[in-house]
């Protein structure tokens, strides 16, 4: 008896990858999924007492789930989009080493989802949440917060690794539960997979 593939795991190449540019359905999910990591990252942060150079938001969640359903491509584009326009629109300075590490939230997700952990499904999702904020939040957004901000801030950039690292454990532990959730259910996994069908 044939087992029919996960709709959340297909086989992946880069050029299918690439190629979901030109499917409008992606274009629009991935649209709608900027305007949400925006909304969640710049409106909707959760006010932190302790230090305003730690922010608590769920603004890697939809880049998250970009880059486990539609690739590392998709997933790349939707952190980098979200975090310019945002920028933008909140007035923040445009940091390139932020925006790089958005990007690679969604590319390093994409990439463990679609062509390192595949399977089990949770399995999938725990390595693209954990090692997307590690590469992408930990690393690469600390290193753009230091080259701009740390000289403000009476620490040094291993203690904002470290601390960012203990935000991000648990962030990322809320996160990786709400994709499951979501991707658990059989209408949501549904459309899913006729998105990320080749056919525009």
């Amino acid at each position: 008896m044939k087992t029919q593939q996960s709709p959340t795991a297909p086989k992946r190449t880069l050029r299918k990858d690439l190629a979901m540019f030109g499917n409008v359905r992606v274009l629009t999910a991935a649209a709608l999924l900027a305007a949400m990591s925006l909304i969640l990252g710049k409106f909707l942060q959760i006010p932190n007492p302790l230090s305003d150079i730690f922010r608590i938001s769920f603004e890697n969640l939809p880049v998250i789930f970009a880059g486990f359903c539609f690739g590392p491509v998709v997933g790349g584009t939707v952190g980098a989009v979200a975090d310019i326009v945002g920028c933008l629109l909140y007035g923040y300075t445009i940091n390139p080493i932020i925006t790089l590490g958005a990007a690679a939230v969604g590319i390093v997700s994409g990439i463990m989802a679609n062509y390192i952990v595949k399977r089990p499904r949770w399995l999938s999702i725990a390595a693209a949440t954990f090692a997307a904020h590690a590469v992408g939040s930990v690393v690469v957004k600390s290193l753009g917060l230091a080259a701009w901000y740390l000289s403000s801030y009476n620490m040094g950039l291993v203690e904002l690794m470290l601390w960012r690292a203990l935000l991000y454990a648990v962030i990322g532990t809320a996160e990786f539960l709400l994709i499951y959730l979501l991707t658990s259910h059989r209408a949501v996994a549904g459309i899913i997979e006729r998105l990320r069908t080749l056919r525009s």
